[in-house]
């Protein structure tokens, strides 16, 4: 299948694609007009590179997961190397949270120093 019909197929866009090529994520080859013909099996593989990036995982994170992106990545048990990914990827997640909500909150009590109000911040 070409490029458009495996990011129609995922729902995903040909760039994004072609960055998980470039990343080594999944393959092609080439057609003798150039285009790139994709393997019926790259709809699993990137359904599941598009499940761990939703989950938080970084593409560099996902390379972890290579041996196991053709199958069912979400019912699989994590190896151990990947529940490591997984866990150093949520304390990052956790510590830019932790620093997004001090600025919100600095913001929010400038604010009301300033103006008086009490901005509601988002949910």
């Amino acid at each position: 299948m070409r490029i458009g019909e495996l990011a129609t197929e995922t729902g995903t866009t040909a760039r994004a694609l072609r960055h998980y090529e470039q990343a080594g994520l999944i393959s092609s080859e080439r057609a003798a007009n150039g285009y790139r013909i994709y393997d019926e099996r790259a709809v699993v593989r990137v359904r599941n590179i598009r499940h761990l990036l939703a989950a938080g995982l970084t593409l560099d994170d996902v390379h972890v997961f290579l041996p196991c992106l053709d199958g069912d990545v979400a019912a699989a048990p994590p190896s151990e190397k990947g529940l490591r990914v997984a866990l150093e990827r949520l304390a990052v997640l956790n510590d830019r949270i932790a620093a997004q909500t001090e600025a919100r909150d600095r913001l929010t009590t400038a604010l009301r120093a300033q103006t008086g109000h009490h901005p509601h911040p988002a949910p």
